[in-house]
């Protein structure tokens, strides 16, 4: 099982959602960078479970430890251990379901791929395998700030049938971002999302979103022709998170309703160089980055664990009744914020260190 990706900046997560730990090996993040756990931990902390009624009860502290890679507060260059210990394990919540494999889940293709399969909880295909990415996230993303400038927001743009407005993709922050538990900087649209989360939960029901992200300051030329497009990266990193349905960058699905004389980017001279005057390619033109903000967004189905009694079969093909047990999530997307940031920010480190042996940035 593949559980390692990156060609220069290479992470490897290991660990499943009721096991001892969880966590990443991280190789690539070049020598000398000063380094705490306080540096990672801030953004384990915003995907963490347990932060309001809109998330799981599961409360896991998730705070990491630095095994290797790091000493006296600088990287040595060589791989970099992360460890988040699992304390608040309930594998016994999943005995009455070993035997059944849960609609939307992974139980059934892992039994089919490997023969066997986690008995308790989602295994490697829970959302607690994303740890090592928000964590190995966490150093790309300091990297990337320290060496380029680059910036990077996600934000929860709908839940259910609310929409927020369009907010400013130059000037968004994370402060307006986590000022809510929804983490959507549209205060008026964040209330009824709440209230859609919240009604979901009381059903014992679940409700998918959509995430909106915004990459700044990226320097141009950063993406491979062909298969390593910046797109077609983004879009693989991305279309690894759980849970994750639908992908689109720029103009997306939009930009198909849309004839060339509008969609197209004119040319201008600004800031000291060529940009376009506008940016419905979202920041990429022939999969290589252009120095403009890189946009896109990402659709989470609703989580495949409700309470509410469904009509299924078990591996004998017998028809039973399952009442799932366990914490859950009425809505993944705004725990979910810090982990599509992170996946951008490995997908942008590992281009950049590319990038950076072809020619220097």
């Amino acid at each position: 099982m593949s559980s390692s990706v990156g060609t220069l900046f290479r992470i490897s997560t290991f660990g499943e959602s009721h096991c001892a730990g969880v966590g990443v090996v991280v190789d690539g993040v070049p020598s000398r960078m000063k380094l705490q756990p306080s540096d990672i931990q801030i953004q384990l902390d915003r995907r963490r479970p347990g932060q309001s009624k809109l998330s799981t009860d599961r409360d896991e502290a998730d705070q990491v430890e630095i095994l290797s890679g790091v000493e006296n507060g600088l990287t040595l260059g060589s791989p970099i251990g992360l460890l988040v210990r699992n304390k608040d394990q309930r594998p016994q919540d999943y005995g009455s379901m070993v035997q059944i494999p849960r609609p939307s889940h992974a139980d059934l293709t892992y039994r089919q791929k490997y023969g066997i399969h986690a008995s308790s909880g989602g295994g490697r295909s829970s959302a607690r395998e994303t740890i090592g990415r928000v964590a190995a996230g966490a150093i790309a993303e300091k990297f990337l700030l320290q060496e380029y400038g680059i910036e990077i927001v996600a934000w929860v743009s709908s839940v259910g049938d609310v929409d927020a407005k369009a907010v400013d993709l130059s000037s968004v922050t994370r402060n307006q971002v986590d000022a809510n538990d929804v983490r959507c900087p549209d205060l008026s649209a964040a209330q009824q999302m709440s209230e859609q989360i919240l009604a979901a939960r009381g059903d014992k029901d679940s409700i998918g979103g959509v995430l909106t992200c915004v990459c700044r300051n990226l320097p141009a030329g950063l993406g491979e022709p062909a298969f390593d497009r910046l797109e077609a990266r983004l879009a693989h990193a991305m279309l690894s998170i759980p849970a994750t349905k639908g992908f689109e960058i720029g103009s997306g699905f939009d930009g198909a309703r849309m004839r060339g004389s509008v969609h197209n980017d004119p040319y201008t001279f600004k800031n000291g160089r060529l940009g376009t005057l506008t940016n419905n390619n979202g920041g990429v033109q022939g999969g290589i980055s252009n120095a403009e903000d890189i946009y896109f967004r990402v659709a989470f189905k609703p989580p495949a664990t409700i309470g509410l009694a469904q009509q299924t079969v078990d591996y004998q093909g017998e028809k039973v009744t399952l009442e799932a047990r366990g914490r859950h999530d009425p809505c993944v997307v705004p725990r979910a914020v810090p982990i599509v940031e992170s996946m951008a920010a490995l997908v942008i480190a590992d281009l950049a260190l590319i990038q950076k042996m072809r020619h220097p940035l």
